[in-house]
């Protein structure tokens, strides 16, 4: 498998320069870097990384805005790294589009695995935030969409890979357990995104489960 790449965006230089360090010393190719989220959104365009790793609060546009139309314009898969978790900033990177969201007290091994994962097309939550995270979609979410799961629109076969995104799988993970290939699977989890009205596995996962009663 090629190394995923990957453009960075933070204001702050020397933590741009640090990150570049550790995801390159662990094959990741860093191939831009951006200080505000109008240069994310230029270099993404630009450069079409894998994967833009993006903060939240810069200066001038910020990292919410920024992943919004970096997703919707198909530029880039969005993991968001940011010192900050209140609510509102975890709610709108999701609600964004973002597949994933994880703190900058984040270990190396754990940064680049989610860099991997969310350039396969799965997703990545810092475990400090994921209850919030899924707590605030099920809040936000009207009781029509909680009971999307249930619905005949989804076949057969969607149902057992959106079961697989509940439980955490990779998309290999599913092509292995339901024994298609990794193309089928990408498809099969786009139409799940599609119907659910979801914007990431995340966001999926987190219209589906209901409070317990």
């Amino acid at each position: 498998m090629s190394a995923p790449t990957v453009l960075l965006a933070d204001d702050h230089g020397a933590i741009r320069a640090g990150l570049r360090i550790m995801l390159e010393a662990h094959g990741v190719k860093v191939v831009g870097e951006a200080a505000d989220g109008d240069v994310a959104v230029r270099n993404a365009q630009a450069l079409r990384p894998d994967v833009v790793l993006m903060d939240l609060r810069m200066p001038g546009r910020d990292g919410v805005s920024a992943t919004r139309e970096i997703v919707e314009r198909g530029l880039s898969d969005v993991l968001v790294l940011t010192s900050f978790d209140e609510d509102e900033l975890v709610f709108g990177a999701l609600r964004a589009g973002a597949a994933g969201f994880l703190l900058k007290t984040v270990d190396a091994p754990t940064l680049v695995q989610a860099v991997h994962a969310v350039a396969a097309g799965d997703g990545a939550l810092d475990p400090k935030v994921t209850r919030r995270a899924l707590a605030l979609v099920v809040q936000d979410a009207p009781d029509a969409a909680l009971e999307t799961a249930d619905q005949p629109e989804l076949t057969t076969r969607e149902r057992e890979v959106l079961d697989g995104i509940l439980n955490g799988w990779s998309n290999r993970q599913l092509a292995d357990r339901l024994g298609i290939s990794l193309p089928t699977v990408k498809t099969h989890v786009s139409n799940v995104l599609a119907k659910l009205g979801a914007e990431s596995r995340s966001h999926a996962a987190a219209l589906t489960r209901r409070p317990r009663a």
